[in-house]
């Protein structure tokens, strides 16, 4: 086994490892903060604009009606895009309906990852009121990501212990192998150490930037790196107080831009071409949070809205107005679900939901007689932008 050493101190080192016939050079990158220091003031402006519109975001989360009901869809849109990069088709709609034990209309082991996606991501939120952002709660989180689906026979919770690699059919072509299992432990011990450290005084946001390329890069479990990569950047801007609530999602910019996203990853591995990928990472903050913002105030204004139309517009205001209050918590229910949650009777629901139909607020969305199920035409349209499927790779 050959070390080969790089003289830029940005830069790795190669290690040369043999795999099942093919002897690869596996990546080993250099610990954080990146030597020399990155250049911060070339990246003020994009971080200035980054932090601004985080700071709206926060802002109008606090004045929403019920913030923990635009968290709930929130994580979820997220959990949709984030498992759509890694190859799943499930839109929002098949999980959202998932979740109503309605009929679904993709693959079950496509939904069930996103579903695990949305129960890692709490998990992950929750825990950190006992634990710290750690590498135990990273594999915690892993071990629920992975649970039931069809990584579940890829070590859930548990860090490798064979080489992977990134493209390509086998090692020997990939387009990029992570460091080999002898390194692991010392580069995710560097890797949590910088998560902790305050000596480099860099902002949280360009910590985060850069720790989400360095676990990208040490790619430590033999699935659901992605998932998990993208997921830290949000736990850390909580733990560090960037977000008061956990409000900010990149996969949507990612997988919108995600050629530039793989080639600026390359390019920090291969020239150690840090402030690039952080400009990048931080016009993606800012673009998403503004995003978010708009969303929110979207959502605030069509829930008014609804409940003006209803007051003004529907024969039985007061049902109407309890059904319409429980769609927004959850955009698709059945009939009996609406019963059972109003203590309304069942003919008083189907009479509300016939005029929330009329209204054009809600739709029947299985077309069937019995167990039907009704959605909330709007809320959904706003939820569900830019959560179509990923074209299929030609």
């Amino acid at each position: 086994m050959a070390n080969v050493v790089a003289t830029d101190s940005r830069l790795g080192r190669f290690v040369e490892t043999p795999i099942g016939g093919d002897v690869v050079r596996a990546f080993v990158p250099p610990p954080l903060p990146p030597r020399p220091p990155i250049d911060i003031l070339s990246l003020l402006p994009h971080l200035s604009l980054a932090e601004r519109a985080l700071g709206r975001l926060d802002g109008i989360t606090m004045l929403l009606p019920r913030q923990e009901l635009f968290l709930y869809m929130y994580v979820r849109k997220e959990a949709v895009l984030s498992s759509q990069i890694e190859g799943t088709q499930s839109t929002l709609t098949d999980l959202l309906r998932f979740e109503t034990e309605a009929q679904a209309g993709q693959p079950i082991d496509d939904i069930r990852e996103v579903s695990n996606y949305v129960d890692a991501m709490m998990y992950g939120l929750e825990r950190l009121t006992e634990l710290p952002l750690s590498l135990r709660l990273i594999r915690e989180m892993h071990a629920r990501l992975l649970e039931n689906g069809r990584g579940e026979t890829k070590s859930p919770g548990e860090f490798r212990r064979s080489q992977n690699w990134i493209g390509g059919t086998r090692p020997g072509n990939a387009l990029f192998v992570p460091p080999p299992v002898t390194e692991l432990d010392a580069c995710l011990g560097a890797f949590e150490n910088f998560m902790h450290e305050d000596q480099s005084r860099l902002p949280a946001l360009i910590k985060a930037g850069l720790l989400h390329v360095q676990f990208e890069t040490i790619h430590p479990f033999l699935d659901g790196n992605g998932r998990i990569g993208r997921l830290l950047v949000t736990l850390y801007l909580c733990v560090h107080g960037v977000l008061r609530r956990p409000l900010l999602y990149l996969s949507l910019y990612l997988k919108t831009h995600r050629a530039d996203y793989y080639r600026l990853l390359q390019e920090v591995r291969e020239r150690g071409a840090w402030e690039p990928w952080l400009e990048f990472f931080l016009d993606g903050v800012a673009e998403t949070a503004n995003q978010a913002f708009d969303a929110a105030a979207r959502i605030a204004d069509l829930f008014k809205g609804d409940r003006e139309k209803i007051t003004a517009e529907s024969d039985r205001a007061g049902s109407a107005l309890r059904v319409h209050e429980l769609l927004q918590r959850h955009p698709f229910m059945t009939a009996g679900q609406l019963v059972e949650r109003t203590g309304l009777s069942m003919p008083t629901v189907n009479a509300a939901l016939a005029d929330l139909e009329r209204l054009g607020i809600v739709e029947e969305v299985t077309g069937r007689r019995r167990g039907r199920v009704f959605g909330y035409r709007g809320y959904l349209a706003i939820l569900g932008e830019g959560t179509d499927p990923l074209p299929a790779e030609t």
